[in-house]
């Protein structure tokens, strides 16, 4: 999820307890700050610390002034074939082709476990805010491929797009079945994604703020743990008596829209109806019925209905997309 979804769903993990909404109304928002910081400290770590000091066993770096999709393509099936022969995971970086101040050459990776190969699709050339460049697509030459020594199992998205600023790691690693699995991101949601780190994060705090920060701090940090375990990717949940991330439950991708919406909505309610149920003497009243009723039931589900109806195409329009022609494998064949 974005970050501004965890950051908020760490905040309603506080006002669950009645300490830090007494704290909060007498002039005192710790318990909120902290369930909001920890509610977004795993991306962080990830982000902000953890990535630029990961190591990485090959470095693919195209030529800017001769850039080549098969080039790229062969380097991954070489990563490939390299993970075949040992037991440990090969990270491979990929890294962007910067070709002006404000101009990135796009390509796409994707690895086809019915032909067992890799293909490169170089697409237009883009600026910083990833606006295609008019006419920028090279019509020839612009699709490389090769064969994999190994199937590929795939746990995240079939393609990979790198275009600008900083690009992606794969990490290849051959399982007991002898099949190589594809780790998209290895460096992400390891330690920093687990219940074990947010104990550890939760003694610390709790040493440093009191014990009620100490409750605080974990539920902020596992709220976010649970919220991304949602997702594709997973996280390792119980590091380091886990050695690797457990799959996702495959029920939302991190940036789609009406899951972050969502969860920001719901969190919202959810702090207002701590607040109100923890806050004494207060000149009216009202259910958890009416909070969800009117706060959420109806909204959403006005909302649901108008997104039916806006979306609603007769199934004569609906297009099939051939992968086999957006690839340009008619043509290579």
């Amino acid at each position: 999820m974005k970050g501004i979804s965890h950051f908020i769903s760490g905040v309603a993990a506080a006002s669950f307890f009645p300490f830090a909404v007494h704290e909060a109304a007498n002039g005192n928002p710790l318990y909120f700050v902290l369930g909001g910081a920890f509610g977004i400290l795993p991306d962080t770590l990830d982000f902000k610390f953890y990535r630029f000091f990961y190591k990485h066993d090959i470095y693919i770096e195209p030529d800017p002034l001769r850039p080549d999709p098969q080039k790229i393509a062969d380097q991954l099936a070489e990563a490939v074939a390299k993970a075949a022969e040992q037991d440990e995971m090969v990270k491979v970086k990929l890294s962007t082709i910067r070709l002006g101040a404000d101009y990135w050459q796009q390509y796409v990776v994707r690895f086809d476990p019915d032909t067992q190969e890799v293909l490169v699709r170089f697409g237009p050339v883009v600026n910083t805010g990833q606006v295609p460049v008019p006419n920028s697509e090279q019509e020839e030459n612009n699709v490389g491929r090769a064969k994999l020594a190994m199937p590929i199992v795939q746990t995240y998205d079939a393609t990979t797009r790198v275009d600008i600023f900083d690009g992606p790691t794969f990490g290849f690693e051959k399982d007991e079945q002898g099949e190589i699995v594809l780790h998209f991101l290895p460096w992400h949601r390891e330690w920093s994604h687990s219940f074990t780190m947010g104990a550890l994060c939760a003694v610390l705090g709790g040493l440093i703020w009191g014990w009620g920060a100490l409750f605080v701090i974990m539920a902020g940090y596992s709220v976010h743990v649970i919220e991304d375990q949602l997702g594709f990717m997973g996280s390792n949940l119980f590091f380091p008596f886990t050695k690797k991330r457990s799959q996702g439950v495959h029920i939302m991708r991190s940036g789609d829209a009406l899951p972050n919406f969502t969860t920001v909505w719901v969190s919202c309610l959810l702090i207002f109806w701590n607040l109100y149920r923890f806050t004494p003497d207060l000149p009216y009243s009202f259910s958890f019925f009416h909070v969800a009723l009117y706060g959420a039931i109806i909204p959403m589900g006005l909302y649901a209905i108008a997104l039916h109806i806006l979306s609603r195409r007769d199934d004569e329009e609906e297009v099939e997309i051939d992968m086999a022609d957006e690839w340009g494998d008619s043509k290579m064949s």
